[in-house]
């Protein structure tokens, strides 16, 4: 039987070519005053940030620049953007980019709003954000689906830690979503922004120990079908809209509370990659990629095998005569080939000057205080480690 949930996504989202237009009137019903929180220099090349700052002031809104996002957000940075939020009486927060801009402005957000000043504080207390700045998300790829969740997951490079905070607050009010803003988007990030949005999926839900609702089941089926249709074309054809669109739309549902109804998260393959790349600071997930076979292939048995078949026949296409255990095999094969072969990503660890000197110190920090990365498989800080070095 199912678990009982509660459900509640309360983001607008604007969808398509015209969205942007909408975003004066839907920011200035909440604040006169906004940090626009970005990173990279891609979004002033396109004219995108230009446009934004445009549409903010011609409605009356004043904009202040917070230009520090990196891929995986510090938490050193985050502190400056609250400092200057609470310096300058800033009332909302526009973040414009991919994950890492949305994940920064959320952080800011609920610090401003808290009587901390270290948003580390925050993440190690642990305690939902039920108070935050109103959060505006513009994203520029398809991936974390940030734009509609209420968490948000932040670096600690001084004790090389990574670890996310949530809470009801932090869920965006509105998202512009314009597939159009994502043509620019280099090959090797549409990749990665593909295999995150997949694995927030498989990663969360889909392999799970909890019975699934039938329903949710088969829309998770559909959901991974859609990126192993669209990633390929959105690699080869950046300016093909139709597949821009689909990852955009996949990305969003993949996180936004709607299809973990019911099903208890146990993010295996994220918890340990949050320690890959809060380690080495690498792309989150081009992590998730090197991880997911491997970790698939170590958790595969008789228990698992049914689960890992699904997946080869419902999304992979593998005929239903083929064998459980065989079809289980097929997708494995089939997500190394997609992740590999198909999106170019390097399938090793040590392709990114990665050697096992700190894997024992990993494994025990991603299984956390308890010891144990609770999941489909329960996994402890020896297995942790060997699926590490099946990695290199």
């Amino acid at each position: 039987m199912m678990n009982d949930f509660s459900f509640q996504n309360t983001t607008k989202v604007h969808f398509g070519k015209g969205a942007l237009d909408k975003l004066a009137g839907e920011v200035g019903k909440y604040a006169k005053k906004v940090l626009l929180v970005y990173g990279g220099r891609s979004i002033k090349r396109i004219g995108l940030y230009d446009r934004v700052v445009n549409l903010l002031q011609d409605g009356g809104i004043e904009v202040y620049d917070y230009d520090l996002v990196k891929p995986n957000p510090r938490h050193t940075d985050i502190n400056i953007g609250g400092q200057m939020c609470r310096k300058n009486g800033i009332e909302a927060v526009v973040a414009l980019g991919g994950g890492s801009a949305i994940d920064s402005a959320k952080a800011i957000a609920g610090l401003v709003k808290s009587e901390a000043t270290d948003c580390w504080d925050l993440v190690k207390a642990g305690r939902p954000i039920t108070n935050a700045l109103p959060i505006f998300a513009i994203p520029t790829m398809a991936s974390t689906g940030s734009e509609m969740d209420a968490s948000c997951v932040i670096s600690n490079f001084q004790t090389e830690e990574k670890k996310g905070y949530n809470g009801p607050a932090l869920r965006p009010v509105v998202t512009f979503d314009d597939p159009t803003n994502t043509f620019s988007v280099p090959p090797y990030q549409t990749a990665c922004g593909a295999v995150d949005i997949m694995s927030h999926t498989m990663d969360t839900k889909y392999f799970s120990k909890d019975d699934k609702m039938d329903m949710l089941y088969r829309m998770m089926d559909e959901h991974l079908k859609t990126v192993v249709k669209w990633a390929p074309v959105a690699y080869v054809e950046p300016e093909n809209y139709d597949a821009r669109a689909n990852l955009m739309w996949a990305a969003a549902w993949a996180l936004n509370s709607f299809l973990t109804c019911g099903v208890r998260q146990f993010p295996s393959c994220h918890a340990m990659e949050h320690e890959l790349s809060a380690v080495y600071d690498i792309v989150h997930g081009h992590g998730i990629a090197i991880l997911t076979p491997r970790w698939m292939r170590y958790i595969l048995n008789d228990a698992t095998a049914p689960m890992l078949a699904r997946m080869a026949y419902n999304v992979y296409n593998v005929p239903l005569d083929i064998p459980v255990y065989e079809a289980a095999e097929k997708t494995i094969e089939c997500t190394e080939d997609l992740f590999f072969n198909v999106l170019g990503l390097k399938a090793n660890l040590s392709d990114l000057g990665i050697d096992d000197s700190k894997f024992a110190m990993m494994a025990k920090n991603a299984c956390g205080k308890n010891g144990v990365i609770k999941g489909f498989v329960d996994l402890y800080p020896e297995d942790v480690e060997k699926i590490y070095r099946m990695c290199l």
